[in-house]
């Protein structure tokens, strides 16, 4: 764990779809997880972010990488339903699991957009072995980057990951 990596926010989640087990952040530690924020209606998070989470998902192994899809809906709310969302998911073939982000009801940011600070999106946020932030990006990562960034926190955690 590097000095500036700080503990990632228990997701709050209004529902999950795809998984029959709740994921959590402490439910995953020892893995590397990969939270993709994504909204429906987003062109950037249907052409760039859901394809790439769906390519780490198939390049790297479930013991050791975790990836998980957070529906963070902070415009077109009559729009963006979990009834859409099942729709959408099954359409675009999403398989991992994914959550959709606990509304705020004093404010437009969803609650958990709002404790990891993230700008709008896509964002895909880089979680490691110990549950701590180590990466944020907003908008477009490259794969190579972004693999690159993903190995080296598989190689951190060591035999932590190797058992699952």
């Amino acid at each position: 764990m590097t000095p500036s990596a700080t503990p990632a926010p228990e997701w709050r989640v209004q529902r999950w779809f795809n998984t029959r087990q709740v994921p959590s952040v402490a439910s995953l530690r020892g893995k590397v997880i990969v939270l993709e924020a994504f909204q429906m209606l987003c062109p950037g998070c249907v052409s760039e972010g859901l394809p790439q989470a769906q390519r780490v998902r198939a390049s790297f192994s479930p013991e050791q990488v975790a990836v998980v899809g957070l529906h963070t809906v902070f415009e077109h709310h009559q729009a963006m339903t979990p009834v859409a969302l099942e729709a959408f998911l099954h359409e675009y073939r999403i398989g991992f699991p994914v959550a959709v982000d606990l509304p705020d009801p004093q404010g437009a940011v969803p609650c958990t957009m709002r404790d990891y600070g993230m700008r709008g999106t896509p964002t895909l946020v880089l979680i490691d072995a110990q549950g701590c932030i180590r990466q944020q990006h907003f908008g477009k990562v490259g794969d190579l980057v972004l693999g690159a960034q993903i190995a080296l926190l598989i190689a951190e955690a060591g035999h932590s990951t190797a058992g699952g």
